[in-house]
């Protein structure tokens, strides 16, 4: 995983590489959330993977660690609105936009979960780019946690649906809930049309 980031830098007469990735496409509820951070390769955290194959405690501890240690990093938020304006896969490319666009430092290279963005940088779109890059790998935590604990906090607002539990996919509880008290403000409504 490390290896593919310093095969990329090495061969192309790089410092930066910016690694991209998002968490809740597919949830009924809340945002998608986008992250774009660039690593010491020199310095590489032991653990660091693609955040689903991670356990919650484990990943929030990895969280803390790639925020102390990145050079740069950006976490951006698109809201259930604009997913249903214009589109997840649209709202995902905005965000990782912005989360790039946020960054402190320029990168000189883009290494992208699967999604090819608009931009003037050289990009790699790697398919299944958390499992590959240590980069995007690192990226993909920040999303994790900070939708996690956002749909966590959105818990306490809305506990009827239990998005603290599921936080906020189309689980049978959730379906359940949504059918017995009907949506709420930060469900997507293009999500839940054939369901309520």
């Amino acid at each position: 995983m490390l290896e593919y980031d310093i095969v990329c830098k090495e061969k192309n007469k790089i410092n930066y590489i910016a690694g991209i990735d998002e968490a809740g496409r597919g949830p009924l509820a809340g945002p998608v959330v986008c992250a774009a951070v660039i690593m010491p390769l020199d310095d590489p955290i032991d653990g660091v993977d693609d955040s689903k194959k991670l356990s919650p405690k484990k990943r929030e501890l990895l969280y803390q660690q790639i925020v102390d240690k990145a050079l740069s990093y950006c976490i951006v938020e698109i809201d259930e609105k604009t997913i249903d304006e214009i589109n997840i896969l649209q709202a995902t490319k905005l965000g990782m936009k912005r989360a790039l666009d946020g960054l402190q430092i320029r990168p000189q290279r883009v290494l992208i979960d699967a999604v090819k963005i608009d931009t003037d940088l050289p990009q790699e779109n790697i398919i299944h780019g958390d499992a590959i890059s240590y980069s995007i790998a690192a990226a993909s935590i920040l999303a994790k946690v900070h939708r996690d604990r956002l749909m966590e906090k959105l818990d306490k607002k809305y506990p009827e649906y239990n998005f603290a539990r599921h936080k906020g996919y189309g689980t049978k509880e959730h379906i359940q809930n949504l059918k017995k008290f009907g949506k709420c403000e930060i469900h997507r409504d293009s999500f839940i049309k054939k369901i309520i």
